[in-house]
């Protein structure tokens, strides 16, 4: 019985662990995004202020979200190859998990 307790502690480890990591993913990629669209507000709006003498700060945002979606979608390739992997792994688990309670409950 003592088998049976201490591999369903190291599952539960495990999947804490597992989760965690998918977590740290998510954070990191949200931070970098953030952080990408902060620097490219900030040179938005000095080049903006460079030219024109005065930045309209709404048009700096819109600006800057575009060019930093953009400079994402290169610049982030693999942190979000990574949150999305992670994601995907874990939807797999979940429906493994699901369809063997499933499996479970019809031979009950």
């Amino acid at each position: 019985m003592g088998d049976v307790q201490a591999d369903a502690a190291i599952r539960a480890l495990s999947g804490a662990l597992t989760t965690l990591r998918g977590v740290k993913a998510f954070w990191v990629y949200t931070a970098l995004r953030l952080l990408l669209f902060v620097a490219t507000a900030a040179v938005v709006f000095g080049i903006w202020l460079a030219i024109a003498g005065s930045a309209p700060i709404m048009w700096v945002l819109v600006v800057a979200f575009l060019v930093s979606g953009l400079a994402s979608l290169f610049l982030l390739n693999p942190q979000r190859t990574d949150f999305a992997r992670q994601v995907d792994e874990r939807a797999h688990r979940a429906a493994e998990k699901f369809e063997e309670m499933r499996a479970k409950e019809d031979v009950d």
